[in-house]
């Protein structure tokens, strides 16, 4: 039975090269011999690209910091004008800016208290940059799942075909589902291939983020010891 598949297989697609210079199958056409198992694949693309998109204009809004912002906070502190470092930081929008105007307003605590608190701002902002991201993953993972789902529809489908043809089987009654399990499987792994890219691109944005707002943390803390040194 299965080497009888295979000859029908290798049948079809000698038929379609044959025919090849005369059909010209657009990517529509394709995409409808998918059947309805394209519609959760493409609405899970559309998903991927909303999310990659709205995740890197953030994340790359948030990594843009101002060289001199540090070196400002840093001479109003020393200047006493601890009311103007935190209308600094709060006129600029960025993670690092209200970490650091939560740490102004902790000075004269205990440092360890002024450093738990910049960190505890620190991991929110994480979590508003990684918003979307594990439903990102999850379509990296779900897309081939989905695409794999409609090839094994389409192969059922195929023998559906053949058993009820009987001894008529014909060539082309086996192309319908052949297509669907093709096509489904290939639009699967693009969908999921591109979403495994740009969730691997996107954790790589927030992690040099996450090394600037560590790296900004630091400063601020050697600028609370400076008075005490």
């Amino acid at each position: 039975m299965l080497n009888f598949i295979l000859v029908q297989m290798n049948q079809v697609a000698a038929e379609v090269a044959a025919e090849a210079e005369g059909i010209t199958l657009n990517f529509w056409d394709l995409a409808l011999k998918g059947g309805w198992i394209m519609v959760p694949i493409l609405f899970l693309s559309l998903v991927a690209v909303f999310i990659f998109g709205d995740r890197y204009i953030a994340i790359l809004r948030a990594s843009k910091i101002d060289t001199n912002l540090m070196n400002q906070i840093k001479n109003y502190i020393l200047e006493g004008k601890i009311d103007s470092a935190l209308a600094l930081c709060r006129s600029t929008n960025k993670p690092i800016a209200r970490m650091l105007e939560k740490g102004i307003t902790r000075i004269g605590r205990p440092l360890n208290d002024v450093q738990t608190t910049i960190e505890n701002v620190g991991n929110l902002e994480v979590s508003k940059l990684e918003k979307g991201l594990p439903v990102l993953a999850s379509v990296a993972g779900g897309a081939p799942m989905i695409g794999f789902l409609g090839t094994v529809m389409g192969m059922i489908q195929a023998f559906y075909d053949m058993a009820n043809a009987g001894n008529n089987i014909d060539v082309t009654l086996l192309s319908s589902g052949i297509y669907q399990a093709m096509v489904t499987t290939v639009a699967g792994l693009i969908v999921g291939i591109i979403a495994y890219f740009g969730y691997n691109i996107l954790v790589s944005r927030v992690e040099s983020v996450v090394f600037k707002m560590e790296a900004s943390t630091t400063d601020f803390m050697d600028l609370l010891n400076e008075p005490a040194s």
